[in-house]
């Protein structure tokens, strides 16, 4: 027994192993163009041979990092702020209430995570220009609020019921809070771990989304870094630089990199207790 369970934990680390070094050599083949310069057009599969930063010099020029990374940031910003203020305000009576319509409310909300946003796209945006709505780099932001609340909802509704006691709620009414006071000052504190999840769930598709800002953006300085990086995409004329678009590939995961790295504590500890009930 004991010789087979050492080959059972042997087997299993090995396959970890080939798993991971199948998803990590096509990122170390990547990086290692990425740092190549533009005109050098040598094997990929030598790694690290010549090394340079001058692709990264121009994408980084190329693309006007600074204000593709600025219209990132906003559109980013301000969507994943009003998804967890309003995923977390609906999930509170959901997750308290027990109800038919809060039952109804739930599964509403749940019925987003099967419906495409591709599917509704074109209703949408003659609703859009129905209601005269400017199409800029901020109309973007409408689609990732409606596609990031179900999932967002589904999060914070199950991490309320199984990590907010419901006790805290009843000592703070005693003391003669209100319901939105009880929310604000005692529940909110507490979703910190789930408020985590979805800010880097729902912030990472949105940073790297090239949908909706391609449907919905056509100003050349208003592009975010996914449609900035179109300008490195050639045809027959212009071949791809594809030391270049790496390089850029990489300029614009950094920020997302340096964000996970400071939140995964909470990332993985909001996931795993905000999934315990649904």
């Amino acid at each position: 027994m004991t010789s087979r369970k050492w080959m059972g934990k042997g087997f299993t680390q090995l396959a970890v192993i080939l798993i991971m070094a199948l998803n990590l050599i096509p990122l170390i083949i990547a990086f290692s163009t990425s740092l190549r310069d533009p005109k050098d057009n040598t094997n990929p599969l030598v790694l690290f041979q010549g090394m340079s930063l001058a692709s990264y010099t121009a994408a980084f020029e190329r693309m006007h990092f600074l204000d593709a990374l600025w219209n990132s940031v906003v559109l980013t910003g301000v969507s994943v702020i009003f998804v967890v203020l309003f995923a977390a305000m609906a999930s509170y009576p959901m997750a308290r209430l027990k109800t038919k319509l809060s039952k109804f409310m739930y599964l509403f909300f749940l019925s987003g995570l099967v419906v495409p946003a591709q599917m509704v796209l074109i209703p949408i945006v003659q609703m859009i220009n129905a209601l005269h709505i400017p199409t800029n780099q901020y109309t973007p932001i409408f689609m990732f609020i409606t596609c990031s609340l179900p999932f967002s909802t589904f999060l914070y509704t199950g991490f309320i019921r199984s990590g907010v006691p419901e006790e805290v709620e009843e000592a703070a009414h005693m003391d003669g809070a209100g319901l939105f006071q009880r929310f604000w000052t005692v529940v909110f504190p507490l979703l910190i771990p789930v408020t985590v999840s979805v800010i880097i769930t729902q912030g990472v598709w949105i940073w790297n989304d090239y949908f909706f800002n391609m449907i919905f953006i056509s100003g050349a300085g208003q592009s975010p870094l996914p449609l900035a990086m179109l300008g490195f995409m050639g045809d027959q004329q212009n071949p791809t630089q594809w030391n270049v678009l790496f390089a850029a590939c990489f300029l614009c995961a950094l920020p997302l990199l340096l964000v996970f790295l400071f939140l995964q504590k909470y990332f993985v500890g909001g996931m795993t207790v905000g999934a315990v009930k649904g």
